[in-house]
């Protein structure tokens, strides 16, 4: 069963792009990850399956609901957190969390004490003094707490620290394996790739791939720079596995490698190697790499 279904979903606001033919299909029971670097789309995209704003054509259809039709009735069933969101600044963590499971319902006072637990939040403290991360706790403690049966989250891991995101990641597999599903969207390739089932890539407003989420693996590259004592032909290295776009300059080496580092550490250090750098490039650059395009996200008006 679908739980998600669009069929050329479009939206413009005004003049400008926001999101353009999307097609997406969200199974019962996975992980669903909508990935693209700020400003793609992957906000309009939430915000046209919730109601929050409509379509300028196409349709969408959440549990087999129109979203247009009955809103109300999709919103019973959701858990969500917008990527900006805004409370109650006076009421404390816990008075929030509070409010919005008595406007709810239906929600399990033990299971709600466990995830401020889990996420080590202090309840006491009011929201307006809540750093960003601690925000984002709050948020994502009201989408959980009434066990909803999809959960729809807009960059979820903003502003938490590693520990924390690891509680996060432990708790979405905890939903799929309670049978339900969760629709996130995110700029970070690391972040999807360890969480979801299935990903679509999003880039200026279009769905550029759906794939499992094995196939991003072949996405991630990092970009190394070698220092020499004396010039070493590009050559060497340019038959390695794993390894393309070899450079050289003077004393320096530049590449791209794919996979594993260990081939490449092992050819440097027999050839008088006395510097190493390597980097992970930008989710931006990344798409510049499989896509071929100029530029991701300038000159774009999409949300």
């Amino acid at each position: 069963m679908s739980v998600i279904e669009t069929e050329k979903l479009t939206k413009f606001y005004g003049p400008h792009r926001g999101i353009l033919d999307v097609d997406l299909c969200v199974e019962d029971g996975e992980i669903y990850g909508f990935l693209g670097p700020n400003g793609a789309g992957k906000t309009t995209t939430i915000r046209l399956l919730l109601d929050l704003i409509r379509p300028t054509s196409g349709r969408a259809s959440v549990f087999g609901i129109e979203t247009t039709v009955d809103p109300v009735a999709i919103h019973r069933r959701v858990g969500y957190l917008p990527g900006e969101f805004a409370l109650f600044d006076r009421l404390t963590g816990g008075e929030t969390i509070e409010y919005f499971a008595n406007l709810r319902g239906g929600v399990d006072p033990l299971y709600q004490a466990d995830l401020v637990a889990r996420f080590d939040l202090d309840p006491s403290r009011r929201f307006k003094e809540y750093s960003k991360g601690n925000k984002q706790k709050v948020g994502l403690v009201i989408a959980l707490q009434h066990r909803p049966d999809l959960l729809v989250l807009d960059e979820p891991t903003s502003g938490l620290d590693p520990l924390v995101q690891q509680t996060f990641f432990a708790l979405l597999r905890e939903t799929v394996a309670e049978g339900r599903s969760a629709f996130l969207s995110s700029h970070i390739l690391d972040e999807v790739e360890r969480t979801c089932d299935r990903v679509a890539i999003v880039r200026d407003g279009r769905l550029v791939a759906v794939d499992r989420v094995e196939a991003l693996r072949g996405l991630a590259h990092h970009e190394v720079e070698l220092r020499f004592t004396a010039p070493v032909p590009a050559s060497v290295f340019a038959s390695l596995p794993g390894v393309s776009d070899v450079v050289a300059v003077d004393d320096r080496l530049q590449l791209r490698v794919s996979g594993s580092m260990a081939p490449v550490v092992e050819a440097a250090a027999g050839r008088g190697l006395i510097d190493f750098e390597t980097r992970e490039p930008s989710l931006e650059q990344t798409f510049l790499a499989q896509y071929g395009r100029v530029a991701v996200g300038v000159a774009n008006h999409g949300r």
